[in-house]
């Protein structure tokens, strides 16, 4: 079983955040051998939100919700990981469901962005994701800029 958390970064524990950075780093940085700044600036900034799955005490799921100041800018959906000891086990649906509810939740008004993996545009594309830039290099993976629309009530 999964314990879900939806976080502004003002609730986040310095142990959650912790274990979002490493998590972050196991996959990102030591897995994918893609050195790169992953602690950015803009996890504990703006109305910035994160969405944590946990199972027992470990954190198995992750994604990061960004609010840009600018009104007219898409809501940004990045940093969506799964651990590999629980990958095959569809985490990473329930883990995209929660940050699109939460960004129709909190930005209903929002477009969604998000700048994924190129192998993954058919996952995202599930959730009405589409590509709207050509696929580019980013740290050496390719990956493809996807963009949704803002749902009609």
């Amino acid at each position: 079983m999964i314990r879900w958390q939806d976080l502004h970064h003002s609730e986040l524990t310095v142990a959650e955040l912790y274990a979002a950075l490493k998590l972050r780093c196991e996959v990102f940085v030591v897995e994918q051998t893609c050195p790169y700044l992953d602690v950015d600036g803009d996890d504990l900034t703006g109305e910035n939100r994160h969405i944590l799955g946990w199972k027992e005490d470990q954190l198995v799921a992750y994604a990061r919700i960004l609010k840009s100041d600018d009104d007219l800018s898409p809501v940004v959906i990045g940093r969506v990981i799964v651990s590999a000891q629980v990958r095959g086990e569809k985490l990473g649906y329930q883990l995209m469901e929660r940050a699109v509810n939460a960004c129709e939740q909190h930005w209903p008004q929002h477009a969604l962005y998000l700048g994924a993996q190129a192998h993954l545009q058919s996952f995202y594309a599930h959730f009405g994701f589409q590509p709207v830039t050509d696929v580019y290099d980013e740290d050496g993976i390719a990956h493809i800029g996807m963009a949704r629309e803002i749902r009609q009530a």
